[in-house]
C-alpha cells in the first residue's frame, strides 16, 4: 500500500470546495459502522454482490472513483482484486489507508488525485471502475463519466450510483433520509444536483459507454433494510461497458 499525489486545490478540477469540505469534517467517522456512514456500510454487500454477480472481481484491476473512506474499495479487495482508490479529500483518504493497514488489507492503493488527471495518465488501465455515490457532489458529472471511460480497458466495466432527481428521491433521500430518520448528515444532498437516468445514459453514450444493466435500491425504514429492486426512482446503479476496438 502507499498514499501519493497530494495535489493542493486548484481553480480548473471538477471538485465543489464545499462539498469536499463536508465529507472531510467527518472524515474520522467513516469507519463507524453506527455513525454517519451507516448506511453506506449496510448497502455495501449488496453493491459488490452485484458488481461481483456481472463481472468477477477475483484478479482484476480495479480503480474505484471518489472512494472517500474506503468502504467499497476495502471490500473488493477482499474479493480478490488489485484496487486503487482515489479521492481529492486529504482526510478521507487518510482514515482510508489507516483502516488498510489495521486490517492488512491486501493489494490495496489510495490516491489523491482526480479521475480527470488520471484518465491523461493511465488510459485504458483498468478493467473495473467504479463511481458510486459520487457524482451528485461534482459540478461536472459528465467530465467524471467521460474520465471513467478513458480510464478502463475495451471490454471492461464501469459501474456508477447515484440519486434520481425526482419528487419521490426529494421526499425520501432529503425529507426522509436526511430529516426524519437521520439516516445520513443532514445537507449530505442537494436536490439539483441529484441525476435522472436519462441524464446519466446519455453522458454515458457520449462518453463511449454502453449501458447493460439497470438496477434500483431501495429501504424499508420499519425493518430497516436495504435490497436491490427494478425502482429507479430513488437511489440506481448503472453497469456499463467500453466496447471492444475495433481492428483495422
Amino acid at each position: 500500500m502507499y498514499f501519493a499525489d497530494n495535489l493542493p486545490m486548484t481553480s480548473t478540477l471538477n471538485a465543489d470546495p464545499a462539498e469536499l469540505a463536508k465529507f472531510s469534517d467527518l472524515a474520522h467517522r467513516w469507519w463507524d459502522k453506527d455513525g454517519e456512514f451507516r448506511s453506506l456500510h449496510q448497502i455495501n454487500p449488496l453493491r459488490l454482490e452485484w458488481i461481483n454477480s456481472i463481472c468477477s472481481l477475483k484478479d482484476r484491476t480495479v480503480l474505484d472513483v471518489g472512494c472517500g473512506g474506503g468502504v467499497l474499495s476495502d471490500a473488493m479487495a477482499r474479493s480478490g482484486a488489485r484496487v486503487t482508490g482515489i479521492d481529492l479529500s486529504s482526510k478521507a483518504l487518510r482514515v482510508a489507508q489507516l483502516h488498510a493497514l489495521e486490517a492488512q488489507t491486501p493489494t490495496l492503493t489510495y490516491r489523491e488525485v482526480s479521475a480527470e488527471a488520471l484518465a491523461i495518465e493511465q488510459a485504458n488501465s483498468f478493467d473495473v471502475v467504479t463511481c458510486m455515490e459520487m457524482l451528485e457532489h461534482v459540478p461536472d458529472p459528465s467530465s467524471v463519466v467521460r474520465a471513467c471511460s478513458a480510464l478502463v480497458k475495451p471490454g471492461g466495466w464501469v459501474f456508477f450510483s447515484t440519486l434520481n432527481r425526482s419528487p419521490k428521491s426529494f421526499l425520501f433521500a432529503i425529507v426522509g433520509a436526511e430529516y426524519a430518520l437521520n439516516l445520513i448528515p443532514r445537507g449530505t444532498h442537494e436536490y439539483a444536483k441529484m441525476i435522472r437516468p436519462s441524464e446519466l445514459a446519455n453522458y454515458c453514450r457520449h462518453g463511449g459507454l454502453d449501458l447493460r444493466h439497470t438496477r434500483g435500491m431501495e429501504y424499508n425504514p420499519l425493518t430497516k433494510r436495504y435490497w436491490m429492486s427494478d425502482d429507479t426512482s430513488v437511489n440506481y446503479l448503472f453497469a456499463t461497458q467500453k466496447p471492444l476496438e475495433l481492428s483495422a
